[in-house]
């Protein structure tokens, strides 16, 4: 369903400090698949999500959705068929803005926008059906600003308005980052339930090892800009953290160091 071919990106071409942040990059993900993505800083996970939303061009490469290519496709125009989470809820959302015109907004993506009222009495039931599945009260919130949020009920909001539409695939920017553990965890398991229930395709970038050989359907391993380990759910389901990190010791010859990667534990 989704796939890069070739894919190459470096940032400050030609400098001193240039950096290649994906090489080469061959990368195919079938319809349906949940896929968490695990890397160092730097590693180049974020750079992968950039370049399939359309925030940046690659140098080099093909990125083909359902078979049609859309590798120089606005991010705008690419919104219609691909769903975001970031890791910061405030980019996701409009705070001044409030939960039901949030949704509204949402319902539009990647459609003609003309002059009309923004939620009629159908579109406010639907949207209040669908806010009560997140089991968190603000089906009865409406007309809450969403500034007024906690960071989890923002992050489920823009969980919610990123998945509205059904895109073809869902992107997700370590979406839980910012959040404490409680909260965290709370939106792990609504983001599973999402993705089920809606059979959608998804990419989730992250630093937690636990959650990338417990979540989803396969684990990748990113590491200076390439896919180093590609685990189906069969051989994942034989490691552990520790096996996992021998194993790109092994790939590598070299062993991860990044603090963040190696304390981002359940």
């Amino acid at each position: 369903m989704l796939q890069l071919i070739g894919v190459h990106k470096s940032f400050n071409q030609g400098a001193a400090n240039e950096r290649v942040a994906l090489r080469n990059l061959d990368l195919s993900i079938s319809e349906g698949e949940f896929i968490a993505v695990i890397g160092s800083n730097g590693a180049g996970k974020s750079t992968l999500l950039n370049v399939i939303a359309g925030s940046i061009y690659p140098d080099e490469g093909q990125i083909l959705l359902d078979g049609k290519e859309i590798t120089w496709t606005t991010e705008h125009r690419r919104a219609a068929w691909i769903g975001r989470v970031f890791q910061d809820p405030m980019m996701g959302t409009a705070g001044s803005m409030t939960v039901e015109e949030n949704l509204a907004m949402a319902t539009l993506r990647g459609k003609r926008r003309r002059l009309r009222k923004a939620v009629n009495s159908s579109l406010r039931e639907r949207l209040r059906a669908d806010l009560a599945t997140l089991g968190l009260g603000l089906e009865n919130r409406l007309s809450a600003r969403v500034n007024s949020l906690s960071g989890g009920q923002r992050q489920a909001l823009a969980l919610l308005m990123a998945v509205v539409q059904r895109p073809r695939l869902l992107l997700l920017d370590e979406h839980t980052a910012a959040l404490d553990p409680r909260t965290a965890g709370e939106i792990l398991r609504l983001t599973e339930r999402v993705i089920h229930d809606h059979g959608l395709t998804a990419l989730m970038v992250t630093h937690n090892l636990d959650h990338a050989l417990s979540m989803g359907d396969r684990a990748l391993m990113m590491h200076e800009g390439e896919c180093v380990l590609d685990l189906s759910a069969k051989a994942r389901a034989g490691h552990t953290v520790e096996s996992l990190l021998a194993e790109f010791a092994r790939v590598r010859g070299e062993r991860i160091v990044d603090d963040k990667i190696l304390t981002s534990r359940t």
